[in-house]
């Protein structure tokens, strides 16, 4: 599946990715489009089969703090919204580790890595515990089970901390066993939210959010309770695209590790999407930045197919992606300047065609513009063609340059307007961009 990974209507961002079985699974939090708070009063689960990362399946709701139209709440002590859960399995049971703002946060436990979960307790502490802890609040848990066994917990919002659970029950805090600022604050480290712990080989890696909340970076130590070292950046949401918070983890799927992340839509920090890179972990452990692209679990993209112009993993100059509705999302506040961009396609090797047909499905704005169609940079790349845009809804058409090879797509708009009264139509939307295809 391309980027974002699950269905285009579902909002799942904290990604916290377990495989178990033959099945990976993704656990979130949960957004809704245009949202004007982070989260919900219920978590949900998808997955997909480890061979098929193209189908994913819903299993619906699994916990919930507030009594909805099938659900009774699972939290008689509180109403409050739920963020960015982890599940972990345990001598053949998952258990779900929740955090709930402004509230005693608990452990649930499900027979079933789908769920749903049943409240085992809230958080156990012992009494000379920090105040932090003391309270049971946990933020943004990320547990591991060690191969020894033991069982550790690592939280924090502008600190961080970590203990160690009680293997036998999994929702009590050992005593003496809380450390703070697993992650420093000072830099490089520069943490702020977000722990997701992972053990590779024989390594411990720690993936977090710095105060530059667009990226995911990471350190690694050989031992559980560190200490760590800063190692880099692994993803950045705020390149060439409207940035905001991000939270995820890695994961290793057949052999082959991914970085999963989420993505700002809707023009709010509020409204966010799951996607998904493939990186590489290196023998000395460290792990090669990547950028942000179309490709979600694809290895390339086929520009022969309709592609819907959310998959962008580039939007400069204002414009964003927004949903109409369940069925409907579009690249809108097109403007002169804006770039709208997408990470690779691969058009073949023909080399008997010189030129090829581009379509896009518009939605018109009332005034005229130009689309000018570039691969592989937006600034230097070479323009294969160019639409011109019109008033009113329907379909731009140019003939291009044929393309062969692996390439991304950028298009960058102009105005259409020229002379002295330019300056009057200067910010005008142009058009809102729904789809696009290549054909010869």
């Amino acid at each position: 599946m391309p980027n974002p990974y699950l269905p285009n209507w579902e909002y799942i961002p904290d990604g916290e990715p377990r495989v178990f079985g033959n099945r990976v699974y993704i656990y979130g939090s949960h957004d809704y489009a245009g949202s004007d708070q982070f989260c919900d009063y219920k978590l949900k689960v998808w997955s997909a089969d480890v061979h098929d990362l193209n189908n994913w399946i819903c299993h619906g709701d699994i916990f919930h703090t507030r009594m909805d139209r099938d659900h009774a709440s699972d939290t008689p002590w509180t109403d409050r919204e739920l963020y960015a859960p982890d599940v972990v399995e345990k001598d053949g049971k998952y258990y779900l580790y929740a955090y709930i703002v402004d509230s005693k946060g608990c452990v649930a436990v499900s027979d079933k890595p789908e769920g749903p979960f049943q409240l085992v307790s809230q958080y156990r502490v012992p009494e000379n515990s920090e105040q932090i802890v003391k309270e049971g609040i946990f933020i943004d848990p990320g547990v591991l089970v060690d191969d020894d066994g033991r069982v550790y917990i690592y939280c924090g919002y502008l600190k961080s901390y970590m203990a160690e659970i009680d293997a036998e029950n999994m929702y009590e805090i050992l005593q003496d066993s809380y450390k703070a600022d697993i992650i420093p604050v000072d830099e490089p480290y520069g943490f702020f939210e977000g722990c997701s712990p992972r053990k590779v080989g024989d390594m411990y890696y720690l993936i977090y959010s710095p105060k530059n909340g667009n990226r995911l970076d990471y350190a690694t130590s050989e031992s559980p309770t560190g200490p760590f070292q800063y190692r880099g950046t692994i993803i950045d949401n705020g390149v060439d695209y409207p940035g905001g918070n991000n939270h995820g983890s890695i994961c290793q799927i057949n052999g082959q590790w991914y970085i999963f992340y989420h993505r700002t839509t809707n023009n709010t920090v509020m409204s966010r999407r799951g996607c998904v890179e493939r990186i590489e972990i290196l023998p000395d452990g460290s792990i090669p930045q990547v950028e942000m692209t179309s490709l979600g679990f694809e290895t390339s993209l086929s520009p022969y197919r309709p592609t819907p112009a959310d998959s962008a993993c580039v939007l400069n100059g204002g414009c964003f992606i927004t949903e109409r509705n369940v069925l409907e999302r579009a690249v809108v506040n097109i403007t002169k300047g804006c770039i709208v961009g997408f990470k690779y396609f691969n058009f073949g090797e023909d080399y008997s065609s010189k030129t090829m047909e581009f379509s896009a499905k518009v939605r018109g704005c009332g005034n005229k513009g130009i689309m000018r169609i570039l691969i592989d940079d937006y600034n230097t790349g070479e323009e294969i063609g160019a639409c011109e845009i019109g008033p009113d809804n329907g379909t731009l058409h140019a003939v291009v340059a044929s393309v062969t090879g692996k390439h991304s797509i950028y298009f960058v708009f102009d105005d259409g307007y020229s002379g002295y009264f330019g300056e009057f139509f200067k910010g005008r939307p142009l058009c809102e961009l729904d789809s696009f295809v290549f054909h010869k």
